[in-house]
């Protein structure tokens, strides 16, 4: 039975999530119930062509993702997949009716990643925030409205500029791993051989307005949705002061991290604020 095959897909693409993020997880651990699979979905096929861009570098990677693009459009041409992870990812584009541009946004994206820069310019900066950060906001979002096309437009800005705070975090904390491994720099004009903390400070600036914007979409958010992304924007904030309070010359030589036991309070104290309705 077809049946037993997608819900084989989304446990799969449950697999890869819980293994790649806890945080991520968590997160989707306070949304509705109905919204776990399709999101765990999306993440899945997130984290598959992020993996061949940034983890396999023994194999031919331009061959491996187009490969990724090309079976990704048949599956949702076709409705079906026998890689279980685009399987549920077309399960869900088709039943979320997900724009193919963002698919393609976000697949351009990570093409970006094959060829490394030693620094982005504003454009190219901003062309790779919306393709592997802020169309992913939108696509969840489509999940979270299910069809509401008002409130999808509404919250539109919102959702954009949620996934750019955390994309943002996201290189500050992986400098050291995405420069000295990897040979990429994200942020414009930003030269590693001075890089300081009056240059972080800067970057903090812009992520902090990102996030009030993010911030503002959460508030809007359909109920069933509301509280599992508040988790994942109280996690990324926690993340993003302790970023603030470390030094530069730290975030080039280490990986700045939430212990668990500070996620599992991170938690409680944000399930209080949610149960008291003070978001």
């Amino acid at each position: 039975m077809k049946e037993l095959f997608d819900k084989v897909s989304y446990q799969t693409s449950a697999i890869v999530t819980k293994k790649y993020s806890t945080s991520f997880s968590l997160g989707i651990l306070f949304l509705d119930r109905t919204l776990h699979k399709h999101i765990y979905a999306l993440y899945g096929f997130v984290r598959f062509a992020d993996e061949i861009v940034d983890s396999f570098h023994d194999f031919p990677k331009a061959e491996l993702l187009a490969d990724f693009k090309k079976q990704t459009y048949k599956a949702i041409e076709d409705g079906i997949s026998l890689n279980p992870i685009l399987n549920s990812f077309q399960h869900t584009v088709n039943e979320f009716k997900i724009d193919l541009d963002l698919i393609e946004t976000f697949l351009k994206s990570m093409e970006m990643d094959l060829q490394p820069v030693d620094s982005f310019d504003e454009s190219k900066y901003e062309e790779y925030i919306l393709g592997s950060a802020e169309v992913v906001g939108l696509m969840c979002l489509k999940v979270f409205c299910y069809g509401d096309k008002e409130q999808y437009e509404k919250l539109h800005w919102n959702a954009m500029k949620l996934g750019s705070a955390f994309q943002k975090i996201n290189f500050l904390r992986d400098l050291n791993a995405d420069y000295h491994q990897l040979g990429r720099v994200y942020f414009p004009g930003v030269n590693m051989d001075v890089f300081n903390d009056q240059v972080k400070a800067e970057i903090e600036a812009d992520i902090d307005l990102d996030f009030k914007a993010g911030y503002e979409g959460i508030l809007g958010l359909p109920k069933k949705a509301r509280f599992g992304v508040y988790i994942a924007y109280v996690y990324y904030y926690a993340l993003f002061r302790k970023i603030k309070t470390t030094s530069s010359t730290e975030i080039l030589s280490r990986r700045v991290r939430i212990p668990n036991h500070n996620k599992y309070s991170l938690l409680l104290s944000s399930y209080l604020r949610h149960s008291f309705n003070i978001l």
